[in-house]
């Protein structure tokens, strides 16, 4: 585990901070005396590790802003490598519930770790921000009144472009992603609006996760169906890797490649350059929208980290913002699960993606917008260009009870 402190914030190599809220005049001494812990498990190696980064950076940009001080507790981050394995993720968790007391756990990244520790979180009562992984179960059937979801459900920036690329790319599509969770889960999502918009699936691969370092066998296969449009998810590395061999293979000319927002991000856009041209995808975040927040965070961002944020940064800038409107609403008290959990529920305000809030049905991030965009050169540099947007996506998750 790496504790954080202000010190290796200020030089660059980590993030602790003091930050602290007054509890009511009954607890008040304790609640100074003791810091606030939020346990970070991420990935800080294989395959997520820059996604795992980013979300930290972005709570850091906050806590910084903050001065480190939110209503008088102080705040430390523990942070601990899942490695985007659910059994180290498993046991990493169980570290920072049982060991370290931690008042609130943030991440993963993996769905199939958010899966993995689902069980342990709730039977905890343990608060979970989830800042990245999108497992759609945890907004459904998996529900739990712990955990909040801060980022997306698998979903949400899925559901809305079966539609759109059936309207407006075509309506023959081969379909590929990992072989994991977040992969079905997001495949599934196309379809549901595709086919109905009178597309047809024409094919459909997993192709194995974490790492896989040759496409070759599915361009193949790729390539000798030429449909008109490719529909992908991959993130980190892996999208680097996909879309830069689907280039070298003469696909982006003869099938239209699509996909959710990651096979694009900003963080692996430098990497892809322009084999990423011209490939649409659908996402709640692009750096150039030009709203006061946005202008904001990315300027400061840039500032402080010397790049450019990406929607990964701003899972993790809307996260320490919950935490911090949650612990001024309470006063800093985290002792009373329900008053806090009330707390993070009615938590809004203004992110770089639009208004911040949680559906109350499913605890999960309502999408101000889901933003369609195509890589384009802008000012010398590749982008994100939105050009069509779908607003208030919700994930439509009704049968969770939120047990206690």
């Amino acid at each position: 585990m790496e504790r954080l402190t202000r010190r290796r914030f200020l030089g660059g190599a980590g993030a602790a901070a003091a930050t602290a809220a007054l509890g009511p005049p009954a607890r008040r001494a304790s609640a100074q005396a003791k810091p606030l812990k939020i346990g970070l498990v991420l990935p800080y190696s294989n395959v997520y590790a820059v996604l795992g980064e980013s979300i930290t950076e972005g709570m850091r940009l906050v806590f910084e802003r903050e001065s480190w001080t939110v209503a008088g507790r102080k705040v430390e981050l523990l942070r601990e490598d899942d490695e985007v394995s659910p059994q180290v993720g498993l046991r990493k968790t169980k570290k920072l519930i049982e060991s370290d007391a931690v008042d609130f756990l943030v991440g993963p990244v993996s769905s199939g770790v958010l899966a993995a520790i689902r069980d342990t979180v709730h039977q905890a009562r343990q608060i979970l921000i989830v800042a990245n992984a999108g497992n759609d179960e945890i907004s459904r059937e998996r529900c739990s009144k712990y955990i909040f979801r801060a980022s997306f459900s698998n979903w949400q920036p899925n559901w809305p472009m079966g539609a759109w690329v059936a309207a407006h790319v075509g309506k023959e599509a081969h379909l590929i992603a990992p072989k994991y969770s977040a992969g079905f889960d997001m495949m599934k999502a196309f379809k549901e609006t595709f086919v109905p918009a009178g597309g047809r699936v024409v094919g459909e691969d997993y192709t194995p996760f974490p790492v896989n370092e040759d496409f070759a066998p599915f361009l193949t296969k790729i390539n000798q169906a030429a449909p008109r449009v490719v529909y992908a998810f991959f993130s980190g590395s892996q999208a680097v890797r996909f879309v830069r061999q689907y280039d070298e293979f003469g696909l982006r000319a003869r099938s239209k490649l699509c996909g959710a927002g990651f096979l694009t991000e900003t963080d692996v856009l430098p990497a892809e350059g322009k084999s990423a041209l011209g490939i649409i995808t659908g996402h709640f975040y692009s750096t150039l929208l030009d709203n006061p927040t946005n202008r904001q965070f990315v300027r400061e961002f840039r500032e402080t980290f010397k790049k450019t944020p990406d929607g990964f940064a701003v899972q993790g800038y809307d996260t320490a913002q919950t935490i911090v409107h949650a612990l001024k609403a309470t006063g800093g008290d985290t002792q009373n699960k329900d008053r806090l959990i009330e707390a993070v529920r009615r938590v809004e305000f203004d992110s770089p993606r639009g208004r911040f809030r949680f559906d109350p049905k499913t605890q999960n991030v309502i999408q101000p917008f889901i933003y369609i965009r195509e890589v384009r050169e802008v000012g010398g540099e590749l982008a994100n260009v939105v050009i069509d947007q779908v607003a208030n996506v919700k994930d439509p998750g009704t049968g969770c009870t939120l047990p206690g």
